[in-house]
């Protein structure tokens, strides 16, 4: 019988692939986290010349939150993905495990920073999308605390339950500007309004982007609880 540890018996393609297929992911969001970092760090006026509308000289604890917000959120969209990499998980825990601090500090700190701005000056689309990204940011917020105590509980079905929900709603921000790409190759930006995101496909998207996800993510998980509560009787 070998002697060697098993996750070192474990063949190296599992991971490779998940590797793979994880940084296809992160570098298809590429755009979006560059995005979230250059308004994050950039002053009134942007590299490009245009104005950064995310600074409030008149706010200073709304712009320091929303740009902890877009920092911390830009960490959590390239690295939350990796997370699912099941065979990284079982070959290196302690990756797995330091990372995912880093994710939860990071949802932590960006659902704040996303919910203290609402709290001081709302949102540009409105009472609907304040009120559907303060969901959001409470979801995420409560997922990452959930995830947490799970985590030290040592209850790792429930952790990885919560640890999904919580990637769901890391990615979920650059889901929503997907969703607008896609709207507009498709429909050519029918019900659109981007002074102000008034349009019918507006106020869906804030709503959209991360409450079907969730709700199928939720299905998957009761299917499976409910597999493995029948497969004993039928053993």
């Amino acid at each position: 019988m070998s002697s060697k540890p098993q996750n070192q018996r474990q063949p190296l393609r599992p991971l490779l692939v998940g590797l793979v297929l994880a940084g296809c992911v992160a570098l298809i969001a590429s755009d979006f986290i560059h995005h979230a970092l250059t308004r994050a760090v950039g002053g009134p006026e942007l590299d490009d010349g245009t104005t950064n509308r995310l600074w409030h000289a008149d706010a200073p604890l709304a712009t320091f939150a929303i740009h902890l917000h877009m920092a911390f959120g830009a960490v959590i969209t390239g690295l939350a993905i990796f997370q699912t990499v099941g065979p990284l998980r079982r070959r290196a825990p302690w990756v797995h495990r330091w990372s995912g601090r880093v994710v939860i500090v990071c949802a932590i700190v960006t659902a704040l920073g996303g919910l203290v701005y609402m709290a001081v000056k709302g949102t540009v689309g409105g009472p609907d999308m304040t009120l559907a990204f303060t969901v959001y940011g409470l979801l995420m917020l409560w997922c990452a605390w959930q995830t947490a105590q799970r985590a030290m509980a040592r209850d790792y079905d429930a952790h990885r339950e919560w640890a999904l929900r919580l990637i769901i709603l890391a990615m979920a921000s650059w889901i929503y500007r997907v969703h607008y790409g896609l709207w507009f190759v498709t429909m050519h930006g029918w019900e659109v309004n981007t002074e102000d995101f008034s349009g019918l496909f507006d106020r869906v998207n804030v709503w959209a982007f991360f409450v079907p996800y969730l709700c199928i993510l939720e299905l998957v998980l009761w299917r499976k609880r409910r597999m493995r509560s029948v497969l004993p009787m039928t053993s």
